[in-house]
């Protein structure tokens, strides 16, 4: 009995190594499971609105890249108008936002993150694969995004402290960068990280002040460069020069290819929406403000950076497209007070674009990834805090450095999650009509609806890997291997293959080899179709689907 309380003390100083107060006393698999960022979200905490994903859309759509979409398409040998460019940007943005509304349903309606919902269609233990894929592309991405967010915080030191743009180096030349721009970049990591401690659900502020504040500072850069343009003739003159010239075979090429981009960049958080929809009040709530917002704010950004990159044509006589060139640009030849205080408040409100684009589309992401890997120790902070080390280790500074091409190297690679996409939409529209049991999805038994054979859905992966080799080919000449000309052609319609081919054969393996859909209901419920569209709008559509 004296053992006891030692026992306990030490037990007791022990229990911060777990993720939460739930997991303490689990065990084998089921501490492998659910955790309580993991768990649905129960009613008293949705409390996102329709203005919260509007906000949460403004505010990861007002980013660098964004502004120079428009540039990178009409400054190819496509012969695309600045006009047709910005149509091939609605066009691919409204895409991509119904594929967002068609992944978030699910979210939406269960209440469930993307880790949670993986186990539907590969199985308990078989969703650990796609998971880890997604959370390793999580992190790197949120080095490079963190380096970009370093560039603005130098521009911002620069815009107060003028000699701060000639700091003396210390650092090798081998390292891929210097002091100046590493200061910026850990100044602006060290930042990031105290928004990470936060909740995700508590983010919806942080997207809502960044919704707010970087749209004013991006109408007052339009409204600078065009007075420094000495009007929008000069502008205008600039957009009316004549594209190259191309045949119609090139042009229409071309059309594809730059609707294509727009949604290659989103593939990685199409598949992990739910992360944010299962925070809704209710489910309808999800598709209207999306279906709308990430058009119109993706295509309203590109076209002010098209603006205020075509006005440095008509300012400085070159074109610069990038917008933190730019801003540097003004701070030369000593700027006046007010070109430096426009420059700081400006780059500042690209230091908090970054700094949101990175929480919502990296770090969350890899949060809620990295902590269905070990819930028992690993929570959205913790796993939030990896990603944002990993970030920092994979050195980002040195890989821009290295290869211009690494960021096409990421765009490339991420187009293989489609293949996670396809069999998770197929699974989820077509084989199970909308419907999931959740209690079964945090079960470890092996009688489990979604253990399948071993906790592994063997047709998943069939369809996952046919998925991948559509694109296969197309992927090793994106990164510059040569290929055939059929081949590249394909490779541009590699989110469309790898959602049909991965969807439609997952869909035909499970008529030849079909699993339960229902865990012991299959009488009464035969006729589930109907009543989830019944129950789809009701509040306590949850508490009839969790038997």
């Amino acid at each position: 009995m004296c053992c006891n309380p030692t026992n306990n003390l030490t037990m007791g100083k022990l229990t911060w190594i777990y993720a939460d107060s739930t997991v303490e006393h689990r065990s084998g698999v089921e501490a492998m499971l659910q955790n309580d960022d993991l768990k649905v979200i129960e009613a008293e905490e949705r409390h996102w609105g329709t203005w919260n994903y509007v906000a949460f859309w403004l505010a990861d759509a007002i980013n660098i890249a964004t502004w120079m979409v428009i540039s990178a398409i009409i400054s190819g040998d496509g012969g695309l108008s600045w006009w047709e460019a910005w149509l091939c940007v609605w066009i691919g943005y409204f895409i991509v936002a119904v594929f967002i509304c068609i992944s978030g349903q699910t979210g939406a309606v269960y209440h469930i993150s993307f880790p949670v919902i993986g186990r539907a269609s590969f199985g308990i233990f078989g969703s650990l694969w796609p998971i880890l894929n997604r959370s390793i592309m999580s992190c790197v991405w949120y080095g490079v995004q963190a380096w970009m967010g370093g560039q603005c915080v130098v521009i911002c030191i620069r815009a107060a402290i003028p000699s701060y743009h000639y700091l003396q180096n210390t650092l090798p030349s081998s390292s891929g960068t210097n002091t100046r721009d590493f200061i910026g970049f850990i100044i602006f990591w060290s930042l990031s990280n105290i928004a990470i401690w936060f909740p995700a659900q508590k983010m919806r502020y942080l997207f809502t002040v960044k919704a707010i504040v970087v749209p004013m500072a991006g109408l007052l850069f339009f409204v600078w460069v065009v007075v420094k343009a000495k009007g929008f003739q000069p502008i205008l003159q600039q957009l009316a020069v004549s594209s190259a010239t191309s045949t119609p075979t090139v042009r229409i090429w071309t059309w594809i290819t730059a609707i294509m981009n727009c949604i290659s960049s989103f593939v990685t958080i199409i598949i992990n929406i739910s992360d944010y929809t299962r925070f809704a009040t209710r489910p309808s709530i999800v598709f209207w403000p999306q279906i709308i917002a990430i058009p119109v704010a993706f295509s309203i950004t590109s076209f002010i950076g098209l603006i205020i990159g075509s006005s440095s044509k008509a300012i400085y006589n070159r074109e610069i497209w990038n917008p933190l060139e730019l801003l540097n640009t003004f701070l030369n030849n000593m700027p006046s007070p007010s070109t430096r205080i426009g420059v700081f408040l400006i780059s500042l409100s690209f230091c908090l674009a970054q700094l949101g684009v990175n929480i919502a589309g990296n770090s969350i992401s890899a949060g809620c990834d990295l902590t269905a890997i070990c819930p028992k120790y690993l929570n959205m902070r913790r796993s939030g805090y990896i990603c944002s080390i990993v970030g920092l280790c994979i050195c980002p500074w040195y890989l821009f450095s290295k290869s211009s091409s690494f960021i096409s190297y990421l765009s490339a690679y991420s187009t293989f999650v489609s293949a996670i996409a396809g069999v998770m939409f197929s699974d989820y529209y077509l084989v199970r009509h909308q419907y999931l049991e959740t209690d079964e999805l945090f079960s470890g038994s092996s009688d489990g609806l979604y253990y399948y054979t071993y906790g592994i859905n063997w047709r998943a992966y069939a369809a996952y890997i046919a998925g991948i080799l559509i694109n296969a080919a197309g992927f090793v000449g994106a990164i510059g291997a040569h290929v055939p000309l059929i081949v590249t052609r394909m490779y541009q319609f590699n989110l469309f293959l790898g959602i049909i081919i991965s969807g439609g054969l997952y869909y035909v393996l499970h008529k030849l080899w079909p699993v339960k859909i229902y865990s012991n209901k299959e009488d009464k419920l035969s006729h589930s179709e109907v009543k989830i569209v019944d129950y789809v709008e009701s509040s306590e559509f949850i508490t009839v689907t969790r038997f």
